[in-house]
């Protein structure tokens, strides 16, 4: 049995079909652990597993997207954005950066996005958790410089975040 469900990645279609598996997966941890599916800030992010594969990707990232359009050094603009269509539950789906994330062989996760909620509903969520509120599979995000909350299953091999901003909020606030 493969240890890593895509890795090691070979050439862009491989890639496009993780991005696509990291869409849906991510997409229905959002409906199982809330019960409905939220909107995606902007970002997706594609987990490496081997140096020569994050190599090859971070190579392909620079093809894909602008080296000099980056939000923290680690979310590019995609010169073209990648556009998922709608299937069933899930509406059309934009993503406008992308994150190649260096190689960890001990971390069997395919990827991540993010899902943006609206600030007050987010700080609602946010304050249930913090007085004792259990939802299966969310979590506040352990990181005090990120303000966010955390989607996972033990079966799943995709992690996705939920935040109050988009990615175009984030690079607006970086300036």
């Amino acid at each position: 049995m493969k240890r890593f469900r895509f890795s090691p990645i070979k050439n862009k279609d491989q890639l496009f079909k993780a991005i696509e598996y990291i869409h849906l997966e991510s997409h229905r941890l959002c409906k199982e652990n809330l019960g409905y599916t939220l909107p995606v800030a902007g970002n997706i992010g594609f987990f490496c597993h081997y140096v020569p594969e994050f190599e090859l990707l971070t190579g392909m990232r620079k093809k894909l997207t602008d080296s000099n359009d980056n939000w923290n050094q680690k979310y590019f603009r995609l010169r073209e954005q990648i556009t998922i269509p709608a299937q069933v539950d899930i509406p059309e789906t934009i993503y406008t950066y992308l994150y190649i994330r260096k190689p960890d062989s001990n971390n069997e996760l395919v990827g991540d996005i993010d899902f943006y909620m609206e600030p007050d509903k987010y700080r609602e969520l946010k304050q249930s958790l913090l007085f004792g509120k259990v939802i299966e599979g969310v979590q506040i995000f352990d990181r005090p410089d990120l303000d966010l909350l955390k989607l996972s299953r033990t079966e799943s091999d995709v992690v996705a975040f939920i935040g109050k901003k988009t990615m175009a909020e984030n690079i607006r606030g970086k300036s």
